[in-house]
C-alpha cells in the first residue's frame, strides 16, 4: 500500500478550529518522526504550531495572491512545487475543495464533518455526544495510514516570558487567570455585568488577565481593567505568539465556546468554558479537558439547546439563555479547580 512521506495538511480558518487541530498534529508528529508535514493555514496562525518541530508552514494569502478561483490555482502550482505526495483536507468548505480540483492528481483524504449528526443533535431528534472534531481530524490521518493515538498528549511547558510582558501585568498576585469573556456570537456570551462581578471576586486572591479583540471589546475591557484592582486588559496590547506566551503561565482560562478555550487547551492549561445555545456534545469541547469544566446553561429552563453548533440560531428568549449560569457557580468552580493544582 502506498504510504505519503509528505503531507499537505489544509485548515484555513476559523481560529478555533486550527487550535484544535495543533494537539492532533503533535500526536502525529510524535508517532510518525520522518513523516514530512506542511500546513496550510492564514499566516495569522503560524504561532499556533510553533512548538511542533520540523512542521512547514505555508501562508495562504486570501485576500492577495490567492484570492478566488485564480488565485487557488496560482497557490496550487505552488504547492505541487514543495513535492507534496498527499492530501489532508481538514477543513472541507468550498475553497479547500477548488483547489483540491487543482491538486487532482494526488490521494486526498477530506475530514467528515458530520453535518447530519450535528443537524439531528440541534434539531432536537437526538441529544448524544458526537465525535469530536480532535478525532475527526486524527481520523483524516488514520484513512492515510498514520493512525494517531490522543490519550496521551505531550504540552509545551510554560513560557519565558520576556520583561516588557511582565511589565505589563497590573498584580503582584502569583496565581494568573485568563478570562476571554467574548464569544463570536451574544448567545454564546457571558452578560457583562454578570461577569463584572466575577472578574471583581476572583481579583481579590488572583490576577486577573482579559483577553479579547476588536475596538469595542477592547474599550469594555479597559474599562473593566480601569475600575478593579489585580485586573489587566492584555486585549489589543500583544502578538498573537506573546499572549500564548501569557496564557501558558496561566493557571486557568474562562472562556466562553470560542478560541480562545482551544488555545490555552492546546498548551496544556486547564479551561473552565461557559456555554449558552451551543453545546459540548457537537464536538467542540476544549482538548483533553475534563467534561465537568464545562458549566452549560440550564436545559430545564432552555430544552431546546444545542439550537446550533455555532450559536447563530436560536429560538425566541433563548439568546440570554447563557445567563442561567449564576456568578457563584463559577466562583466556586474556579476555587475547586484551583486548589487541586497543589
Amino acid at each position: 500500500m502506498f504510504k505519503p512521506k509528505h503531507i499537505l495538511i489544509i485548515r484555513l480558518s476559523a481560529m478555533g478550529d486550527v487550535a484544535m487541530l495543533v494537539p492532533v498534529l503533535s500526536a502525529l508528529r510524535l508517532r510518525y518522526p520522518d513523516l514530512k508535514i506542511s500546513v496550510l493555514t492564514k499566516g495569522f496562525f503560524a504561532p499556533f504550531f510553533r512548538n511542533i518541530e520540523n512542521i512547514n508552514i505555508i501562508n495562504a494569502d486570501l485576500k492577495g495572491r490567492h484570492k478566488g478561483v485564480l488565485g487557488l490555482l496560482k497557490l496550487s502550482k505552488e504547492l505541487k512545487k514543495l513535492n507534496i505526495d498527499a492530501v489532508a483536507d481538514c477543513h472541507n468548505v468550498l475553497r479547500s475543495k477548488i483547489l483540491k480540483v487543482f491538486l487532482s492528481g494526488y490521494p486526498c483524504v477530506q475530514i467528515n464533518k458530520g453535518r447530519a449528526e450535528k443537524k439531528a443533535l440541534t434539531s432536537g431528534e437526538k441529544f448524544q455526544q458526537l465525535k469530536t472534531t480532535h478525532q475527526r481530524y486524527a481520523d483524516v490521518f488514520g484513512q492515510l495510514d498514520f493512525p494517531v493515538d490522543l490519550t496521551n498528549p505531550v504540552f509545551p511547558k510554560a513560557a519565558d516570558l520576556n520583561p516588557s510582558t511582565k511589565s505589563l501585568i497590573n498584580s503582584e498576585k502569583k496565581d494568573w487567570i485568563a478570562i476571554a469573556p467574548f464569544a463570536a456570537f451574544e448567545s454564546k456570551s457571558y452578560p457583562l455585568d454578570q461577569m463584572k462581578e466575577v472578574i471583581s471576586k476572583l481579583s481579590k486572591e488572583y490576577a486577573v488577565l482579559l483577553f479579547g479583540g476588536g475596538e469595542i471589546e477592547i474599550a469594555l475591557l479597559n474599562s473593566i481593567e480601569q475600575k478593579t484592582e489585580n485586573v489587566t486588559n492584555l486585549a489589543g496590547k500583544l502578538s498573537l505568539s506573546q499572549e500564548m506566551d501569557v496564557i501558558s503561565n496561566c493557571k486557568l482560562m474562562i472562556s466562553m465556546d470560542s478560541g480562545n478555550a482551544h488555545i490555552a487547551a492546546m498548551l496544556g492549561v486547564k479551561v473552565l468554558t461557559l456555554w449558552g445555545v451551543t453545546h459540548p456534545f457537537a464536538g467542540f469541547f476544549p482538548f483533553n479537558q475534563d467534561i465537568g469544566n464545562a458549566l452549560l446553561a440550564d436545559r430545564t429552563l432552555y430544552p431546546k439547546i444545542p439550537t446550533s453548533v455555532y450559536g447563530n440560531k436560536f429560538p425566541k428568549g433563548y439568546e440570554h439563555a447563557i445567563a442561567s449560569i449564576s456568578t457563584s457557580t463559577i466562583i466556586e468552580k474556579v476555587n475547586s479547580l484551583l486548589t487541586k493544582n497543589y
